[in-house]
C-alpha cells in the first residue's frame, strides 16, 4: 500500500455490477474503492433500512482486499438546491424525483441526503462525498446585473436547505464533503469561503477536493489546500487539459462534448494533463491530509480500463510517505 491509500471513484462505473467492478479494481492495483450511490454500488435506503446490506457491500470489497474510506452522493445532492427541470430527473432516484413538483423534489432530495449520513454510518465511514446544486450558478455571470440581495438571497437558500442537513451529518459523526465544481454553490476558493461562512462553519461541513475543477477556471488549486487545510476531507485525483493558445471556446466550452476537438479544455487521466500533481501531494502533507487519494477517472479519448490501471500506476508512482524529520538532522 501507498502512503495514502489509492482508490477508484465508482461514479463513472456504475453500468458495471459492483462485483464485477471490485475484480478488476484489485487486478489493476487499487486499494480500495469510494463507493457512489447509484447503480448497484451502494443504496442509501437498503443501507438504512435492510439488515446487513451495508456489511454486506464492504464484504464484497474485503473479499477482494479493498477498502472503502468514502461513499459518494453526487447526484441527490444535485437537487438540494437547484431551479428543478427534465434533466433532474434523468439522475434522481424514483423516489427523489416523485411527481416531478420542483420543491417537493428538493424536500425529498434533502430527506434523502440527511439519510445518506446514516447510510455512511451503517458502512462505517467517515465521508460522504457530494454536490450542493445552487439556486444561482445560472446568473454566475452578472448579466442582466443582479438586482440588490440576489446573491445573498442564494448564500441564505443554500443556508436553510442545507443546515438540518449537516446536523443530521454532525449527529450521526459523519462529513459532508462538497466537490467544489462549477454548478455548485461553490466553484472557486472565493465561493468556497462564502458557503463555509453561509453555514457558520459548521463542523459537518467541509470539501472534497478536486483539482481539475478549479486549474482550468484559473483558480491557484494549491492554494485552496493551504486556505482550506481543515475542511478538506477527501481528495479526487483528477486532471485537466487546457489550451494555452486561443481557442474557438474558453472555459464555458462553447456548448461542445467533452472530447471535442474545439474545446479549450478537456478532462485528461492522470499524468495527461497539466495539473501539477507534485505540488498537490505535497501541499496535502503539508496540511496534514491522512486520507484516500480517490481517483475520478474521465477522459474522452481513451479506453477506461487502460486509463484505470494507468492512472493507478502513475499516482502511486508519485506517491511517498512524508518524512518525520529534518532531512539535515543528522548534521547536528
Amino acid at each position: 500500500m501507498s502512503a495514502r491509500p489509492i482508490t477508484l471513484f465508482t461514479g463513472q462505473w456504475a453500468d458495471m455490477p459492483l462485483a464485477t467492478l471490485a475484480g478488476k479494481a484489485a487486478e489493476w492495483g487499487y486499494d480500495g474503492l469510494e463507493l457512489a450511490c447509484w447503480g448497484d454500488h451502494f443504496d442509501v435506503l437498503r443501507a438504512t433500512e435492510e439488515d446487513g446490506y451495508a456489511a454486506g457491500q464492504r464484504d464484497l470489497l474485503t473479499s477482494h482486499g479493498l477498502e472503502v474510506h468514502a461513499i459518494a452522493n453526487h447526484l441527490v445532492g444535485q437537487a438540494v438546491c437547484d431551479p428543478i427541470d427534465a434533466r433532474h430527473q434523468l439522475i434522481l432516484p424514483e423516489r427523489v424525483w416523485g411527481d416531478g413538483d420542483p420543491e417537493a423534489v428538493r424536500r425529498r432530495a434533502a430527506a434523502e441526503m440527511s439519510r445518506t449520513a446514516a447510510a455512511a454510518a451503517a458502512l462505517g465511514v467517515p465521508v460522504v462525498n457530494g454536490f450542493t446544486g445552487s439556486s444561482i450558478w445560472a446568473a454566475a455571470y452578472a448579466f442582466p446585473p443582479h438586482p440588490p440581495g440576489f446573491v445573498e438571497a442564494g448564500f441564505a437558500d443554500f443556508t436553510d436547505r442545507w443546515s438540518p442537513i449537516l446536523d443530521a451529518f454532525a449527529a450521526a459523526d459523519v462529513k459532508f464533503a462538497l466537490e467544489v465544481h462549477p454548478t455548485e454553490i461553490a466553484f472557486d476558493a472565493a465561493s468556497a469561503a462564502r458557503a463555509v461562512e453561509a453555514v457558520a462553519g459548521h463542523a459537518a461541513f467541509g470539501f472534497n477536493y478536486d483539482p481539475s475543477h478549479l486549474a482550468y477556471q484559473g483558480v491557484d488549486y494549491v492554494g485552496f489546500i493551504l486556505e482550506f487545510a481543515d475542511r478538506i476531507h477527501h481528495a479526487h485525483m483528477k486532471d485537466v487539459w487546457w489550451s494555452d493558445t486561443a481557442r474557438r471556446s474558453g472555459v464555458f466550452g462553447g456548448h461542445l462534448d467533452f472530447g471535442h476537438a474545439e474545446r479549450g479544455w478537456d478532462f485528461r487521466s492522470i499524468g495527461r494533463g497539466r495539473v501539477n500533481f507534485e505540488e498537490i501531494l505535497r501541499a496535502l502533507d503539508r496540511v496534514g491530509y491522512a486520507g484516500p487519494l480517490s481517483i475520478e477517472w474521465e477522459d474522452s479519448g481513451m479506453d477506461r480500463e487502460h486509463g484505470a490501471r494507468e492512472a493507478c500506476e502513475r499516482l502511486r508512482a508519485m506517491t511517498f510517505p512524508p518524512s518525520a524529520t529534518a532531512f539535515d538532522a543528522a548534521f547536528s
